[in-house]
């Protein structure tokens, strides 16, 4: 995988003791050598790798300071060094207006990925790494923490340019810390969350399994289909593109192509013909998981009716041949670990 680097700005956003926030402004945007490729690509991979993300379009409802810097910039009014400031300049004000205390580096990439050109919007923080030198020096460095990203949004502006009334353009990631800090990276981003992954990833099972009903699959097709509609799911959601239903119903049946998408028509399916989808909820398709009372399971679902067996009424679950980590854990509980330890002893 390869980003072409078009532009890179980064500030950085401090809190004071007294707790305001302020800018600090690279004069001058980041050279595109080498390093700065890797970067974004880290920083692209990274963000895809984000299980959770929400969809939204700019609204007339919200703070309009960033789509009106970026509608300067796309004009050639205000040059990238520019636009990255009034952006800055607008997360410190909506960081001090929600009274969130996040600092760190706001990094503003500016580049091309396959026919798609993408500005990604993130904030990190930074943690200190240590290394000894030849004398045994202690020496430390300060690195971006890339793999906590949790305050970022990316922006497709060539779907912008010539799609924007679908609404899909900004994707964001949700995080892990609470509605709050979703809602006030929407308010800075002047946006309002549209289409839901976790909805439509809802829709593509239930209506794909409708679909094996109707065309009468075999238990193996379905298994098989399954996993092929997973695995195209789960690559489109890596590449942080949305599904094309056209192209889903080719992977659905290899040999009807076009069938799964004459029957969303003919059910009438609220199936949109291109759409984001989220991995975590999908892999219910190919994989049981669930805990509670103590106890943890999970199993592939071509499993079901071989290896794995459940009775309905009776609300039980025979499973044939234990993996062999937590064979050998059930057989030392049983003999006891010391008449265990004895015949490993004896041996």
């Amino acid at each position: 995988m390869s980003v072409d680097v078009l532009h890179l700005a980064i500030n950085y956003i401090d809190l004071s003791a007294s707790g305001e926030h302020s800018a600090h402004y690279r004069e001058q945007l980041i050279g595109s050598d080498g390093s700065v490729s890797t970067l974004l690509e880290q920083l692209h991979l990274a963000y895809n790798g984000k299980p959770a993300k929400g969809y939204a379009s700019f609204t007339e409802e919200k703070d309009p300071a960033v789509p009106q810097a970026l509608a300067s910039w796309q004009r050639g009014d205000t040059d990238y060094l520019g636009f990255t400031k009034a952006m800055t300049d607008s997360l410190i004000s909506q960081l001090s207006s929600h009274q969130l205390p996040e600092t760190g580096y706001l990094l503003l990439g500016h580049y091309r990925y396959l026919a798609s050109e993408v500005l990604l919007v993130c904030l990190l923080g930074s943690k200190d790494h240590f290394a000894l030198t030849e004398q045994l020096d202690l020496s430390t460095s300060r690195h971006l923490d890339i793999a906590r990203m949790q305050l970022a949004a990316r922006l497709d502006l060539t779907e912008y340019k010539v799609n924007a009334e679908a609404g899909n353009y900004i994707s964001f990631i949700r995080g892990r810390a609470g509605r709050k800090v979703a809602d006030f990276f929407l308010d800075f981003l002047g946006c309002l969350e549209g289409a839901d992954a976790r909805q439509n990833s809802q829709k593509v099972l239930s209506s794909v399994e409708e679909y094996f009903a109707a065309a009468e699959f075999e238990q193996g097709e379905k298994t098989s289909a399954r996993r092929q509609v997973f695995d195209y799911c789960e690559e489109r959601a890596k590449a942080g593109q949305d599904v094309v239903l056209a192209e889903l119903s080719a992977v659905v049946d290899p040999e009807q192509e076009n069938g799964f998408l004459h029957y969303c028509a003919e059910q009438q399916l609220e199936v949109a013909e291109q759409f984001p989808v989220e991995v975590k909820e999908l892999k219910k398709m190919v994989k049981f998981n669930g805990a509670g009372g103590g106890l943890s399971l999970s199993f592939d679902e071509k499993l079901i009716g071989d290896r794995v067996q459940y009775d309905v009424g009776t609300d039980t679950l025979i499973i044939k041949g234990t993996p062999p980590n937590l064979r050998d854990q059930l057989q030392r509980f049983i003999q006891g670990y010391s008449a265990f330890q004895r015949q490993t002893d004896d041996e």
